[in-house]
């Protein structure tokens, strides 16, 4: 496995594996071992002119590409990821300590999403509209945006960065990806490997591992980009956002989430309980969609309450590469230490804690905690972690209100005995997806996937991936004479 991370710590630039040309190195680390994995030197600015320069300069040749034949490059992307699935499933536990079941979560969806990647080549088209004036012909073109910046995270670097990737290119854009410092290989490096080995011509996908203290928001600055897809924190997302409107760049923002699971009185209580344990411990709660939050109805409080607590303990904590293990590391120690902090500070705050996580490395077990107030700061914030928040209420409107009380409005789920019931409690959350007796963790290839609020602007899959990385050119055509006032 180490020469797995070794051969792809470089950069990628216009074609061309080469050590980066910044006076300090990332160093990839096991989070669960503290194994180093690989050393790259960082990208500078001058690097990141030299990706988009050449993402610029070979776009208009793959833009005029017959669409079939862009989709024969994601398919053949798709046969390699299928052909090196089990390698790259021992990257993702390697490198962010991802459970082989997440692992295998991942990964088959980011085969999915390499699917529809392949069929989007199909969709862009455009339309004629009838116009006011006699002879006229309107003609609506859509377009590749032309070069596209993608930012990555490091909790699903894989699929993350393939679900921005694969449809820029399939809809003839070029790329420059920056994964996050934590998985520049899984996130980055790994993508360029797959579409190199697909076929994908030299220049349109470049891969720049680097930092912001190296090259400040050149990645964002820079005049060739005009769509900048950023998945990450809210923090980062502001600074994105407010970059990107400086230079009228487009942004899609795919930020965090506060999610909340609701449990209403009528709910299957077993059932909420293993939807809930899956929605907040999923990869270690480092998911943006993860129920940070479990709302539950007086009504069945104590019953899920003893039955979700007997869950959480029985997960079992340790190793990622064990099978039988639920709850990896957390990426990085000083996420392990942030987290372990801030259930201390809250229990000491006054909440119960019916489970309190211990850190062991980077390795954090699962906290449960009750009784906060109903103003308590950890109510408000994304936990990047394993960590349950519980909240009884009485009835529907309380519920509505507390999943509201927050900045965030990214996922959620309501669990009842009455589907259209749930259904018209999900539509008074202000929520970009709710699900009804499910799971607050689902991604889609086809149906929209944003959030609301803090938690992001525009949205990512199927359809929308049209409007987030192409644009619109009207042509028309008078057939007639118009006629002018002068």
């Amino acid at each position: 496995m180490t020469s797995f991370f070794t051969d792809l710590a470089q950069q990628y630039v216009d074609g061309e594996w080469r050590p980066g040309k910044g006076s300090w190195d990332i160093i990839d680390f096991n989070p669960y071992s503290g194994e180093k994995l690989a050393s790259i030197t960082v990208a500078t600015a001058d690097e990141v002119d030299q990706a988009y320069r050449a993402a610029e300069r070979t776009q208009p040749e793959w833009a005029d590409t017959n669409p079939y034949a862009r989709r024969a490059v994601l398919e053949k992307a798709l046969r390699v990821v299928e052909e090196r699935e089990d390698e790259i499933g021992e990257a993702i536990v390697a490198e962010l300590g991802g459970t082989r079941l997440k692992a295998g979560f991942e990964l088959h969806l980011a085969k999915e999403f390499l699917r529809e990647a392949a069929q989007l080549t199909l969709r862009s088209t455009g339309q004629i509209l009838p116009s006011p004036t006699e002879g006229k012909e309107n003609r609506v073109y859509r377009l590749p945006v032309g070069v596209v910046g993608v930012i990555s995270p490091f909790n699903f670097p894989f699929l993350l960065s393939l679900k921005s990737v694969a449809p820029a290119l399939a809809l003839g854009n070029a790329v420059v990806l920056k994964p996050h410092q934590n998985t520049p290989i899984c996130g980055g490096t790994l993508i360029a490997k797959v579409f190199e080995e697909a076929g994908l011509p030299a220049g349109l996908l470049n891969v720049v591992v680097t930092d912001i203290a190296e090259i400040g928001d050149s990645l964002l600055e820079h005049p060739v980009p005009q769509v900048i897809s950023f998945t990450g924190s809210d923090r980062i997302g502001r600074h994105v956002a407010r970059v990107c409107a400086a230079q009228l760049k487009r942004a899609v923002l795919e930020l965090g989430g506060n999610s909340a699971l609701i449990v209403l009185d009528d709910a299957d209580v077993d059932y909420a309980v293993d939807a809930a344990v899956f929605s907040r411990y999923i990869h270690q709660g480092q998911v943006c969609m993860a129920a940070n939050r479990i709302l539950v109805d007086r009504a069945v409080e104590q019953e899920f309450t003893e039955k979700f607590v007997a869950k959480v303990a029985s997960l079992q904590v340790g190793d990622p590469a064990d099978p039988a293990t639920h709850i990896g590391p957390l990426i990085s120690s000083s996420q392990a230490d942030a987290v372990s902090k801030l259930v201390d500070e809250t229990v000491a705050a006054g909440a119960t804690a019916l489970l309190h996580g211990r850190a062991e490395g980077n390795v954090v077990s699962p906290s449960v905690l009750t009784g906060l107030a109903a103003d308590a700061p950890v109510l408000q914030q994304e936990i990047f972690g394993p960590v349950a928040l519980l909240v009884p209420f009485d009835g529907e409107d309380e519920a509505v209100r507390i999943a509201n009380d927050t900045p965030y409005g990214l996922s959620g789920a309501v669990h009842t005995g009455n589907i259209e019931r749930g259904v018209r409690v999900g539509q008074r959350i202000r929520t970009g997806m709710i699900h009804i007796n499910d799971g607050t963790v689902h991604d889609e290839p086809i149906v929209p996937f944003g959030g609301e609020k803090n938690s992001g602007l525009g949205r990512l899959n199927g359809e929308s991936m049209l409007e987030a990385f192409t644009t619109q050119k009207w042509i028309s055509v008078q057939h007639g004479r118009s006629q002018f006032p002068f």
